[in-house]
């Protein structure tokens, strides 16, 4: 018997249209695992299930009519506790927020989902306020990966991913300001995008300005390019918004890589990876020249860039608590208070070299981009770790941008970035590639990810709960 709770959006989407099965079935399978499951994933911190199967009950009542809102109309769909979400509270992880509010708007991206039908299942879980590489939080706890729920499923959109990996969601809608959608669909088996910074539009803007990214998690590359048809939407709210592309995403995702100018770096010159992750990374690397693709082994002209990062980073998260009183800055996270307390010491002239230092990566990797169309990375160094933990073993507590140096970069960058599962290790640990694309060509790296995807079907396999 099919598991409605874990077709894919696409297959969703060919049932509904021939009926085959309703938007109600599926939102009763997904309420029933999360029901099952979430007790032991605590992906959620919030399921609104009567809304639920209400739109639910409108979509199927749409589709019946041949008159669907958009091709994700009945599709369940999460929301990370960043996110403002029209009659739900938005806490962020945290204890100094009180719920105790209106809550009487939709993000730009929320809205998008919503007037396309979307049924919004609930708040997935976050580290507070975003901080860190993996999901718990002083407000919600600690969330677990669906392969193995002793392991962290990476953050901060651990929720949205574990949620969509347990078959918890269809569609996951998440953020990334140095990794946090791309790492966790790499612990989890998923497809996580970040696009060019502006395409997908975000209000309230972040603390952490041009950093951050709204963008989906899903089970395969097609869903992601459904669901960026979506949300990339213009909403006058975000004024750093890009201009509307009115393009499909999934036009172009059965055109292959053949020709394409390919850089593969198997640790961009200077991070250490796990031996397993490295074997898989390059041997997805390797499917590119079989799939056509001109393939150099070459890395980017950046380096590491952790401290550069750092400024920015540490700057963003002391001007979120700006002003709040010592008391209350003691509810925090333990060691999202140390970041705090960094970026209230970096100089005002220090701040502007960081920000020309940053500028001058985005050009140098504009020029590497002239060479190759794409960059072939890890998207992690590592396997998921330890839920107790932090970061992996042998790393410094709190320091998890020295085990994500993959992913920060790009968001610096602003390029378009995608993590694809590209095989597992002998523990059965989901390991992701992350391919990146130059400035605007998010529709060349979603082309690049359905070719690995089709090379590679890891994206089907289930953990087993």
């Amino acid at each position: 018997m099919t598991d409605l709770a874990f077709l894919p959006a696409t297959e969703l989407l060919a049932g509904y249209t021939t009926k085959r099965f309703s938007p109600v079935e599926v939102t009763r399978a997904v309420l029933e695992r999360i029901g099952r499951h979430d007790k032991t994933l605590n992906a959620y911190r919030l399921v609104d299930a009567e809304r639920a199967l209400e739109q639910a009950r409108a979509a199927e009542a749409r589709w019946h009519k041949a008159a669907p809102l958009s091709l994700i109309d009945g599709m369940p769909t999460s929301i990370k506790d960043l996110f403002l979400t029209k009659g739900w509270p938005t806490l962020r992880g945290s204890r100094l927020i009180d719920p105790n509010q209106p809550w009487l708007d939709d993000a730009p991206a929320v809205a998008r989902l919503r007037e396309a039908g979307a049924v919004l299942l609930g708040k997935t879980n976050t580290s507070e306020f975003g901080w860190k590489g993996v999901t718990d939080s002083p407000l919600a706890g600690v969330t677990r990966n669906p392969w193995n729920p002793a392991l962290t499923p990476g953050g901060s959109s651990g929720g949205g991913a574990a949620a969509t990996a347990a078959g918890m969601a269809t569609l996951s809608l998440c953020t990334d300001g140095g990794g946090s959608i791309r790492n966790p669909a790499a612990f989890t088996g998923l497809v996580g995008l970040k696009a060019t910074f502006g395409r997908v539009p975000m209000s309230p803007p972040s603390p952490m300005g041009t950093l951050s990214n709204a963008g989906p998690i899903a089970r395969s590359v097609a869903d992601v390019a459904l669901m960026m048809n979506v949300i990339a939407q213009p909403d006058p709210r975000d004024w750093l918004s890009l201009p509307y592309d009115a393009r499909d995403y999934r036009a172009n995702l059965g055109d292959g890589v053949q020709g394409l100018r390919v850089a593969f770096s198997p640790g961009l010159g200077f991070a250490s990876v796990d031996p397993e992750v490295a074997a898989l990374v390059a041997a997805a690397a390797q499917s590119f020249s079989a799939l056509g693709a001109r393939v150099e082994e070459a890395d980017p002209p950046i380096g590491d860039v952790k401290a550069l990062f750092d400024t920015h980073w540490h700057v963003g998260t002391a001007a979120a608590f700006a002003g709040m009183p010592a008391e209350k800055l003691k509810l925090l996270d333990p060691g999202l208070d140390v970041f705090v307390e960094k970026g209230k010491h970096v100089a005002l002239l220090d701040y502007v070299a960081a920000t020309v230092k940053r500028a001058q990566l985005g050009q140098k990797m504009r020029e590497f981009h002239s060479r190759f169309d794409l960059l072939l990375v890890p998207t992690v160094g590592v396997p998921a770790f330890p839920v107790e933990r932090r970061d992996p073993p042998g790393v410094g507590q709190d320091e998890w941008q020295r085990w994500t140096p993959f992913s920060y970069p790009f968001n610096m960058t602003m390029q378009p970035a995608i993590s694809v599962p590209c095989g597992f290790t002998r523990a059965g640990l989901p390991v992701g590639l992350q391919i990146v694309g130059a400035m605007y060509r998010e529709a060349l790296v979603l082309q690049a990810a359905a070719a690995l995807e089709r090379a590679h079907p890891e994206h089907t396999r289930r953990p087993a709960m």
